[in-house]
């Protein structure tokens, strides 16, 4: 599959789910990883790509992405199966979060059209808050919760360098990736201090992997 799955949890025990498998249509597929191997489990209720997620393969949220058309739906994972809950209040695929699934924050995204929209989960429903202040696309995020956290990277639509820290109200820009890019990878740090940026495009494929502290 491909087309930006959404993904939580870690190295030894994550979660994948949705994207597009070339020539079908998309893919509401779910599988967890034990550190050795894939197990497939209980699809998505509603196949998409370029969606995102966060949590933990036994307790995730996957929020947004294409339907094919552009889709606010939200769903909790369980450790068994999904549950649509409340969608966002924006609509948009290509778009990056992190946090759990009773606290976690959506941002930027594609409308179509790039956008800083974020928007804070309390485990019940998305609050519209503060703008991202460089709006962009297929970029990356890092963080434990809905009050601190880390975007990086992305399209606007050219490729962007830009870091930004979340601090539970608002966006602080900060020094920029190393190398600019956008359909990045990264891991789920602590908090705002501790992170990493890996892969992505520049206009050609990359293995930069950068660590943020």
């Amino acid at each position: 599959r491909y087309g930006t799955l959404g993904s939580a949890g870690t190295q030894n025990a994550g979660l994948v789910f949705g994207g597009e498998d070339p020539g079908a249509a998309n893919k509401a597929q779910t599988e967890e990883w034990n550190g050795t191997s894939w197990t497939e489990v209980n699809d998505l209720n509603t196949a998409r790509e370029r969606l995102g997620g966060s949590g933990n393969y036994t307790s995730a949220l996957a929020f947004g992405g294409q339907t094919p058309t552009v889709s606010a739906l939200t769903e909790t994972w369980n450790g068994t199966s999904w549950t649509e809950v409340s969608d966002l209040n924006t609509g948009r695929n290509e778009i990056a979060g992190h946090g759990i699934v009773t606290s976690a924050l959506a941002y930027g995204g594609n409308l179509p059209g790039v956008t800083g929209v974020t928007e804070s989960w309390n485990g019940t429903s998305w609050t519209e808050t503060t703008d991202l202040n460089t709006a962009r696309r297929t970029l990356a995020g890092s963080g434990t919760d809905n009050t601190i956290g880390l975007a990086f990277g992305g399209g606007t639509p050219s490729n962007t360098g830009a870091t930004e820290l979340w601090n539970g109200s608002s966006w602080t820009e900060d020094t920029d990736l190393s190398t600019a890019r956008n359909a990045l990878a990264s891991s789920n740090g602590v908090g705002s201090t501790s992170a990493l940026a890996s892969g992505g495009t520049t206009g050609t494929i990359t293995g930069a992997t950068e660590e943020w502290t």
